[in-house]
């Protein structure tokens, strides 16, 4: 399941645990073809923000290319990246930090 983000709730949705967190837009095309991915990987906690509606969480955190992805542990930021992704590749990073 994916979760919808923004201002309200970023924070309390991605305090504890790890969470892959994408921002994207609606008319990017790489973003698009990204969904179905997230969409697949219904064991993994994934947020989304909506770079367009949540301007304010965008430059917070300094979003300048879509996709962009941040993954969290328990609140802080351990690694970032860009780009249209497979599903394993996806994996193998967020299974590098389960350790």
């Amino acid at each position: 399941m994916i979760t919808e983000l923004d201002k309200v709730n970023f924070n309390e949705e991605t305090k504890g645990g790890l969470k892959l967190v994408e921002f994207f837009a609606d008319w990017c095309g790489f973003c698009t073809r990204q969904e179905p991915i997230l969409e697949e990987m219904d064991k993994v906690w994934i947020g989304r923000v909506n770079t367009d509606e949540n301007r304010e969480l965008a430059q917070k955190f300094s979003i300048s290319s879509l996709p962009s992805f941040i993954l969290f542990k328990d609140g802080n930021e351990v690694e970032r990246f860009q780009g249209l992704h497979s599903k394993f590749d996806l994996m193998n990073i967020i299974i590098k930090h389960l350790k």
